[in-house]
Parts: C-alpha cells; sequence; structure tokens
C-alpha cells in the first residue's frame, strides 16, 4: 500500500483533461496521475445526495481516495453552548455526505481560542468533539474518521499537542497534520528533516503507529506574520516554507501510507502531482 496524494478542490489546470462538473473529477485525478481528492465543504455541505453517491462510485472505479472537509464555522471551543451545540449538527452533515461519496474521514478545524485560556478552550473543544463521536455513532456512521486540524494562526485552538489531545479522545480519530499551519504558527519552525521527525515522533509516541502510519495531512507553503498564517503559496515560493522533500523521506524511511492534501495557491493539482513523483522516485530506490 502507498501513499495518497492529490489537491484540495480543484484547479484551472483540470480543464485541460475536460472539467466540467465535479462528476469529472474522478476521472480528470486519474489521467493527471493523482490518487485523492479532498471534497471541500468549508462554506456549507451543500452536495446533493445522488450526486455524492455518483461521485463516490466513480472515484472507487478510477482509485481515487475521497475525503470530505467540513465546514470552516465548524466551532469545538467555542464559548456559547448553542454553537458548539449547532456545530455537532455540521459534523453530522459533514459525515453523512462523506458516507455517501465512500470518502472515510471528514476533517474539522479545531477552533478559536481568542477570548479564554487555552486550557479551557481544549476541554470545551474535547467535549463537542466527543458528543461528535456520539451523535455518528448514534446514526449508524461510527466508521468515519474525525481528523482534528492543526492551525495556522496564533490565537487558533490547533498546535500539534492540542490536535493529538483532542484525537486521544476516541481511536477514530485521525490527525490532520497541515505542516504549513504549523510552521506559520511557529514562524518557520519546519526547516530540516529532523524538525518533520520530531513531528511524526509525537504522533506516535501520543497516539500509536497504527493512527501514525495513515494520518491525513494538509500541505502547502504559507507566508506568514507574527499571528501566524497570512495567506497560502505556491511551491515556486522560495521565501516561505516548508519544503516538501524532508517530510516525504520521513514518509518512505517509515513506511508510512498517508493521505497528503496539497493546498497550494492555485496549483494544488500541480504541487500534489509534484510531491507523488518525488515519493515514486523514492520508493523506486528502495
Amino acid at each position: 500500500m502507498s501513499a495518497f496524494f492529490g489537491p484540495a478542490g480543484r484547479d484551472d489546470s483540470l480543464l485541460k483533461f475536460g472539467y466540467k462538473t465535479a462528476l469529472d473529477i474522478p476521472r480528470c485525478m486519474k489521467e493527471k496521475g493523482l490518487t485523492a481528492f479532498e471534497y471541500q465543504c468549508g462554506r456549507g455541505v451543500n452536495v446533493k445526495h445522488d450526486v455524492a453517491r455518483q461521485l463516490g462510485a466513480l472515484a472507487k472505479e478510477n482509485g481515487i481516495r475521497l475525503s470530505l472537509h467540513a465546514p470552516y464555522y465548524i466551532s469545538l471551543s467555542g464559548i456559547e453552548k448553542e454553537k458548539r451545540d449547532k456545530s455537532l449538527d455540521y459534523i453530522l452533515s459533514s459525515a453523512v455526505a462523506a458516507d455517501a461519496m465512500g470518502a472515510d474521514r471528514i476533517i474539522v478545524h479545531s477552533g478559536s481560542c481568542s477570548k479564554i485560556s487555552r486550557q479551557e478552550a481544549l476541554s470545551l473543544a474535547k467535549d463537542t468533539i466527543s458528543r461528535a463521536r456520539e451523535h455518528l455513532d448514534q446514526n449508524g456512521l461510527g466508521h468515519i474518521y474525525i481528523c482534528p486540524e492543526t492551525m495556522g494562526k496564533v490565537n487558533q485552538l490547533g498546535t500539534l499537542s492540542e490536535v493529538m489531545e483532542l484525537c486521544g479522545t476516541d481511536e477514530r480519530m485521525i490527525p490532520c497534520i497541515d505542516f504549513g499551519h504549523l510552521n506559520a504558527r511557529d514562524l518557520g519552525i519546519i526547516k530540516s528533516e529532523q524538525d518533520y521527525r520530531a513531528i511524526l515522533d509525537e504522533v506516535e509516541n501520543k497516539l500509536g503507529f497504527d493512527r501514525l502510519k495513515v494520518f491525513h495531512s494538509h500541505f502547502s507553503k504559507i507566508e506568514y506574520t507574527s499571528g501566524g498564517e497570512k495567506q497560502h503559496l505556491t511551491f515556486e515560493d522560495k521565501q516561505f516554507g516548508p519544503d516538501y522533500e524532508p517530510l516525504i523521506n520521513q514518509i518512505v524511511k517509515r513506511n508510512l501510507t498517508p493521505t497528503i492534501i496539497c493546498e497550494s495557491a492555485g496549483t494544488q493539482s500541480d504541487d500534489a502531482l509534484e510531491m507523488k513523483n518525488y515519493y515514486l522516485n523514492l520508493k523506486g530506490r528502495e
């Protein structure tokens, strides 16, 4: 089994593969040489059930692993109980759509801690995500993994250790490690293979090898300021990081099979393919 590579949403490069509707995505991914695609529901779960089912069938036919990004406005740590309760509905609707399209994981933003302490925010988020897990179980969706994401702004919940705590609430939680976010929130901390090794070591130490092996990831170069993430860039940028090669080196050395979703600004398909080709080149040397 190999790692999976693909983009977050579509970009204009797919037009040359005849992209017209969402149902063309699996074919376009296969023809481009990619193996994954993250369906974007950041602004709401608006995909129709029959379209999701067709998309899932086509993805299976073309060997494309699907995941789904849940709405951005989910707030696991919101100080208002009503907002946290509403987030349970958003997570459920995301899981329903993911299940219809044959995806086994949904990616969820961790929340904010700008008005309360980080520990208070983490406590609220752990409670909310535990209740979300129960909500999915009660609706026959216990097989859908929830993937809390590491976040890029300093005032957001979502450091690596905080995501490890969220994932520690249930074995069906898989971390979404956004290396660009981690690099941005700590002002360029990821510079070498050793830095990636330390991140992956922490995941394995906290969650075990089985979950490390199949972790979810977002990857892009990100411009940052003192507050963390500012904007996503492309692999052409030479000022901001992180570089993907040391991460792929670690993935191959550890025999990991993660899903790597590229979030470059408008070149996510091309950059995902660049990562995949580097990965295959390394694997070929083994």
